[in-house]
């Protein structure tokens, strides 16, 4: 576990401008998604496909992953969900697939669209 006042809230913003970036150029669409909750990071679409993404700088403790991967609870449709974080660990859980993202970044990882 990372000690929470060591991570910069900033760091996360920067990380989801990563992301977004690596995400238009392998040609997705990509838009913000809104539930009757909150947000959800991302919404990645190529053709009739999608899936749901939030990005975490690291999955700190209880409450970030609560956070991060209850951010999908709202959410009904099948298509993929994923939490990318700076975490080694695989905390993959309910479904939902978590990477680290420096392998989604370097193409060990990827994500698929359903």
């Amino acid at each position: 576990m990372v000690n929470t006042n060591l991570v910069n809230v900033e760091d996360t913003f920067f990380l989801e401008n990563i992301i977004y970036n690596e995400l238009v150029s392998r040609d997705y669409e990509v838009f913000v998604g809104k539930t009757y909750k909150g947000e959800i990071d991302f919404v990645v679409i190529s053709g009739k496909k999608k899936c749901f993404i939030q990005v975490a700088y690291y999955l700190s403790g209880n409450q970030t992953i609560e956070r991060e991967f209850g951010a999908f609870k709202p959410i009904s449709d099948a298509a993929p969900k994923y939490v990318l974080s700076m975490d080694k660990l695989d905390f993959s859980r309910d479904g939902i697939s978590h990477i680290n993202i420096v392998d989604f970044l370097l193409a060990k990882k990827d994500i698929n669209l359903t």
